[in-house]
C-alpha cells in the first residue's frame, strides 16, 4: 500500500512539472512577442528596488493595514512552502515527518508551530480580503473590467488558501492524535501551537478512521498545492513570482520622463546630415513605424508589465481620468495587453509557431482611441503601482500610433502640433513675437511710475 501512495506522489509531481513548465514557455514566448529593449542603470540600484518592493511589498505598507494582511499572505505563502519540502521528502520515500529524526525535538516543534502560526495569518487575512471583495463591496474591485473571471479568480484564491490552511491543522491535529495511541508510523513530536485546539475534534475517532483523516488532509494539502501551482500561471496570482523581475527591469529614470522614438530621431538626423547610430534604420529603404497598434510592437517590458499585473485596481483608483467619469482604466489597459498576447499565443502555437493573422488589433478591438485619449500622461497610475508597473508607458506607445499613423487625435491637439512645428511653441504666434506681452507690461509699469512722479 505504500508503494502505491509513493508512485501515485511520484507521478503527481511529475504531471505538475509537465503543466508548470509547458504555461511558464508559453507565457515567456508570450513576453517576447514585444520588440527588443535595452535595459540600462545601476543593476544595485535594481536588486535594491526588487528587495524593497517585490521582497518587502514597500508599497503595500502605504495602506499600512491591508499592507500587513498582504504581507502576511505573502510571508505565509514563502515559510509554510518550507514546510512543503519535508512533506515532498515524506512522499517520495514513504516515511512520515522525515525532519523530526534529523533536528532536535524541541527546533522541530518551534518550527512546525511558528509554520502554525503562519498559517493562522493567512486564514484570518483571506477571511477579511473576502469580505472586502464580497461585503463591503470596495469599489475598486467591482468595476466593469472585473466582471466575470477576474472577480471569480480572486475569489478562487482565497476559498483555496483557506482550505489548504485547514488541512494543515487538521494533518497536525489528527497526527498528534494518533501519536498518543502510539502507531509507530507517526513519530512522537508532540501537538502544536494552533493545531492543538482542533485536537478534541478527533479524539474520539478509531485509529483506522484517524489514519483516513490524516491521509485524506495530507494529500489535500499537498495535492492543493500542486494544482495552486498550476492554476496560478493563469491566474493574475502570477504575480507572486513575476513581481521579482518587474520590479527588477523597472525604468529608474524618473517618472513621467518620456523616452524620444529612436525611429524620429533618427530621420532628423539623417535630414541634418548627422551620423545615425542604428545603421541599419538608418540605411533600409522601408518606412519606420510609429507607435504600437498591436502587443508586437510594444517592448518586451512592457509585455512583462501586463502578465505581472496583480488586478489590484490602485492604479485606476489613482487615474484622475477614471475619477472624473472618463472611460480610461489603466488596470484594464494592463489586462487588455494580457488577454492579446494570449490569444496572439495561441493563434501562433496552433499554427505551428507562425502567427497567421487573425484580423484583431490591441488598438481598436481591445482598447479604444477614447481611452488613450483621456489619458492625462500624470503617471499617478505607475506611481500607486505596488511592484512599479507602467501603464502609461504603454498608453504612450498607442497614441503615438493615433498621432502619427492614423492622424487622429482630436483638432485641438492638431493645432497644438502646427503651432510647435511652425512656430517652435504651442501658441499661435512667431517666435519672434513670443516676448512681446513682456514689452506691453514694461511699458504699462514705465506710464504708471511716470503718472505716480507727477502726482507727487
Amino acid at each position: 500500500m505504500q508503494i502505491v501512495q509513493q508512485l501515485a506522489f511520484v507521478a503527481a509531481i511529475g504531471f505538475t512539472g509537465y503543466l508548470v513548465t509547458k504555461r511558464a514557455t508559453f507565457i515567456y514566448k508570450n513576453i517576447f512577442l514585444g520588440k527588443e529593449e535595452e535595459i540600462k542603470g545601476d543593476s544595485a540600484k535594481r536588486f535594491g528596488n526588487m528587495f524593497r518592493l517585490a521582497f518587502g511589498q514597500q508599497k503595500m505598507f502605504d495602506r499600512p493595514l491591508v499592507g500587513l494582511m498582504h504581507f502576511a499572505v505573502y510571508a505565509g505563502f514563502l515559510l509554510i512552502n518550507i514546510e512543503v519540502l519535508e512533506i515532498v521528502l515524506d512522499g517520495l520515500t514513504g516515511q512520515h515527518r522525515i525532519f523530526a529524526n534529523v533536528i532536535p525535538s524541541s527546533t522541530y516543534h518551534f518550527i512546525v508551530s511558528f509554520f502554525e502560526v503562519m498559517a493562522l495569518a493567512v486564514t484570518v487575512s483571506c477571511f477579511i480580503f473576502l469580505i472586502r471583495r464580497n461585503a463591503l463591496k470596495i469599489p475598486r474591485f467591482h468595476m466593469a473590467e472585473m466582471k466575470g473571471w477576474p472577480y471569480r479568480d480572486a475569489n478562487i484564491i482565497l476559498y483555496a488558501e483557506i482550505i489548504l490552511m485547514t488541512m494543515l491543522f487538521s494533518m497536525n491535529a489528527s497526527d498528534a492524535v494518533l501519536q498518543q495511541m502510539g502507531n509507530e508510523h507517526y513519530p512522537v513530536v508532540g501537538t502544536f501551537v494552533i493545531s492543538q485546539f482542533f485536537v478534541p475534534l478527533f479524539s474520539g475517532l478509531s485509529e483506522t478512521a484517524l489514519v483516513a483523516v490524516e491521509r485524506t488532509a495530507w494529500w489535500v494539502h499537498i495535492l492543493g498545492i500542486f494544482a495552486f501551482s498550476v492554476y496560478i500561471t493563469y491566474s493574475k496570482h502570477l504575480h507572486i513570482f513575476l513581481a521579482f523581475p518587474n520590479t527588477y527591469f523597472a525604468k529608474l529614470e524618473p517618472k513621467g520622463k518620456m523616452e524620444n522614438m529612436e525611429s524620429v530621431t533618427n530621420e532628423v538626423k539623417i535630414m541634418l546630415g548627422m551620423p545615425v547610430e542604428n545603421t541599419d534604420q538608418g540605411n533600409s529603404d522601408e518606412m519606420p513605424t510609429f507607435g504600437a497598434k498591436d502587443v508586437q510592437d510594444l517592448s518586451w517590458r512592457n509585455v512583462m508589465n501586463a502578465y505581472s499585473c496583480t488586478e489590484c485596481g490602485r492604479c485606476t483608483s489613482q487615474c484622475p481620468a477614471n475619477i472624473t467619469g472618463k472611460k480610461l482604466s489603466p488596470r484594464k489597459v494592463m489586462m487588455d495587453v494580457r488577454d492579446r498576447a494570449e490569444e496572439i499565443g495561441k493563434n501562433r502555437d496552433a499554427n505551428g509557431g507562425t502567427f497567421q493573422d487573425d484580423g484583431k488589433m490591441l488598438y481598436g478591438d481591445y482598447i479604444s482611441k477614447e481611452e488613450l485619449m483621456a489619458c492625462t500622461s500624470c503617471n499617478a497610475c505607475a506611481e500607486a503601482c505596488p511592484i512599479n508597473i507602467d501603464p502609461l508607458g504603454i498608453i504612450l506607445e498607442m497614441r503615438r500610433y493615433v498621432a502619427m499613423e492614423e492622424s487622429g487625435t482630436p483638432q485641438e491637439w492638431n493645432m497644438v502640433f502646427q503651432n510647435i512645428e511652425n512656430n517652435q511653441a504651442p501658441w499661435a504666434f512667431a517666435a519672434s513675437d513670443r516676448f512681446k506681452w513682456g514689452e506691453e507690461l514694461r511699458t504699462q509699469e514705465t506710464k504708471k511710475s511716470a503718472s505716480d512722479n507727477i502726482k507727487a
